[in-house]
C-alpha cells in the first residue's frame, strides 16, 4: 500500500502476531523473556539482535505503543515511560550534562518549571527563560554552553503558542537540540518534527489515553540521539507497565476521532463564552480573537480540547464557579472523555509565586476547561449556570 493515513496507521500498526494468530495483541504480563541459547542471549545484550530481554528495557506492548507513536509523530525512535513527568525529565537529562544550559519558554507546566528551577541546578544544569515569540529574544538567550531549546505549545494552561518553525531554525543554526512538549495538541493536531524538533515529549495520561485510566509518558527522538535516551531509560528504569502500554496502544486507535470531537466541542464552548459579561477574556487557539490565531492555523490542524477563561471576580469567583458545577468534574487531570474544570492558581501551578504565575498568564480568576466528549449543549449549560451562581 501507499503511505497510510493517520487513522489507519494508528489502528493497523501492531506487534508481530504470535503462533496463536490473535487479532488483538495480548498483554505480555511478564518481567522477563527467554533466550533461544547462549548465543542469542549474547547477541541481544550486545545490541546485535532485536528482542525482548526484560520489561524494564522493552516489552512487546510498550514497543507497539512507541512504534505507533513514532510513525504518527514522524520520528524514528522512542521510549515509553511510567508517567508524563518521567518522560519530561528523561527528555532533558538524557542529553545534558553538568555545565550545560537550556533556553526555555517561561510558559511551562508547573512540574516542568520545578525541574528547571529546583532539580536541574543540583547537577549543574542551568536555564534561561524567554517570553514570547521574538526571535531576537531567543537568540540573545543562547550561550556558548547552551545545548537545548525547550518549550510546550500550546502552553499549559494559558494556551500561549510558540512558533515551532522559528525555534526549529534557531536550533539548526546553533546546532541545538529542540525539545517540544506536545501533550496538549497530540500528534493528530500537530507534529513538531515537521518544524525541526529533535525530541517530542508526551504525557500519555492526557488525550492519548483519553479516558482518565492510566499514567504514562513517551519520549520520541532521532536516530542519533536515541542511544543516549535508551541508555538512560535502561539504567534508571522509568518503565511503563505492559498493561498500560497495551491500553495506550488501543487508545491511539481512537485518537483521531476523539480529538475531532474534543476540538469541535471546545470551539463551540469558547465561541459561546466569548463576550460573556462575567468573563474578562476567553482563550482558544482557533478563536479569531486569540492573539496567535494565525500561528495556530499555520502549525495546528485544529484547536484541541482545552479552553481557558478569566472570571472577572478573581479567585473567589473561581472557587465559587467550581463549587457550583453540577456535571463537570473538578480535577487536576485533563484530556478525559468527561469535561474537567481546574483552577490552576490553587492547584497545578500553586507552587509558583504570584509573580511567576502572572508572568505566564495565570491570573487568580483563570479557569482551565478540558472539554470532553459529552454533548456540547450540556457542557455549555453547566458552565453558564455555574458562572451565574458564582457572582
Amino acid at each position: 500500500m501507499k503511505e497510510k493515513k493517520f487513522e489507519t496507521t494508528a489502528i493497523r500498526e501492531q506487534a508481530k502476531r504470535s503462533e496463536n494468530s490473535e487479532h488483538s495483541v495480548p498483554i505480555y504480563a511478564t518481567s522477563s523473556f527467554l533466550f533461544e541459547d547462549a548465543e542469542d542471549a549474547r547477541a541481544q545484550f550486545a545490541d546485535e539482535k532485536e528482542g525482548s530481554i526484560y520489561s524494564r528495557y522493552s516489552n512487546p506492548n510498550n514497543d507497539e505503543f512507541i512504534d505507533k507513536l513514532c510513525l504518527l509523530e514522524g520520528l524514528p525512535k522512542g521510549i515509553a515511560t511510567s508517567s508524563g513527568m518521567s518522560a519530561m525529565f528523561a527528555s532533558i537529562v538524557a542529553f545534558l550534562k553538568q555545565g550545560d544550559h537550556i533556553v526555555a519558554s517561561r510558559a511551562l507546566f508547573g512540574s516542568t518549571h520545578q525541574i528547571m528551577t529546583k532539580l536541574l541546578p543540583r547537577w549543574g544544569i542551568t536555564h534561561t527563560y524567554v517570553d514570547g515569540n521574538e526571535e531576537q529574544d531567543w537568540e540573545a538567550a543562547i550561550l556558548p554552553n547552551t545545548k537545548m531549546l525547550f518549550f510546550e505549545t500550546p502552553s499549559n494552561p494559558a494556551l500561549e503558542l510558540l512558533d515551532m518553525e522559528m525555534i526549529g531554525k534557531l536550533g539548526e543554526k546553533h546546532k541545538l537540540i529542540v525539545n517540544v512538549d506536545n501533550c496538549f495538541a497530540t500528534p493528530y493536531l500537530q507534529n513538531p518534527a515537521d518544524w525541526g524538533a529533535h525530541v517530542v515529549t508526551h504525557s500519555a495520561t492526557k488525550f492519548i489515553d483519553g479516558q482518565g485510566r492510566v499514567l504514562g509518558g513517551a519520549v520520541l527522538t532521532t536516530e542519533d540521539l536515541y542511544p543516549d535516551l535508551k541508555y538512560l531509560a535502561r539504567h534508571t528504569g522509568p518503565s511503563m507497565s505492559p498493561f498500560h502500554g497495551w491500553l495506550l496502544s488501543k487508545s491511539l486507535e481512537t485518537l483521531a476521532v476523539r480529538m475531532d470531537k474534543h476540538s469541535a466541542n471546545a470551539l463551540h464552548i469558547a465561541d459561546r463564552l466569548e463576550g460573556h459579561a462575567d468573563i474578562n477574556f476567553v482563550r482558544y487557539p482557533f478563536l479569531k480573537s486569540h492573539p496567535q490565531h494565525e500561528l495556530a492555523k499555520k502549525q495546528m490542524r485544529k484547536g484541541g480540547g482545552i479552553v481557558t477563561f478569566e472570571l472577572s471576580g478573581g479567585i473567589e469567583q473561581g472557587r465559587k464557579f467550581l463549587d457550583n458545577l453540577e456535571m463537570i468534574s473538578i480535577s487536576a487531570n485533563l484530556g478525559d472523555t468527561r469535561t474537567i474544570a481546574t483552577h490552576p492558581a490553587s492547584t497545578t501551578h500553586s507552587k509558583l509565586s504570584q509573580d511567576e504565575r502572572n508572568s505566564v498568564g495565570i491570573s487568580d480568576g483563570l479557569v482551565r476547561l478540558s472539554v470532553g466528549l459529552e454533548h456540547e449543549d450540556d457542557i455549555l449549560t453547566d458552565v453558564l449556570q455555574a458562572i451565574e451562581k458564582s457572582k
